[in-house]
């Protein structure tokens, strides 16, 4: 499971928040919804993320492996 928990850590060792992120870098409230609740997100949003939060992927998403994950 792709899990975003760093990404709140991140964002609150940062300048920005969720207005910021929504008002100043235009990121949707839907997307920010998404990643509250752990569901997909697109890697251009990881990518802005990580422009804007001047951090690595790590520092947003990490995996946790979890017996509900899709069959291989």
């Amino acid at each position: 499971m792709i899990d975003y928990s760093p990404f709140w850590k991140t964002l609150e060792k940062s300048n920005e928040n969720w207005y910021t992120l929504t008002n100043k870098h235009n990121m949707s409230h839907s997307t920010l919804h998404r990643l509250k609740h752990n569901k997909d997100v697109s890697t251009k949003t990881l990518n802005d993320l990580c422009r804007i939060l001047h951090c690595q992927i790590c520092d947003i998403v990490q995996y946790v492996p979890n017996d509900n994950d899709q069959k291989l």
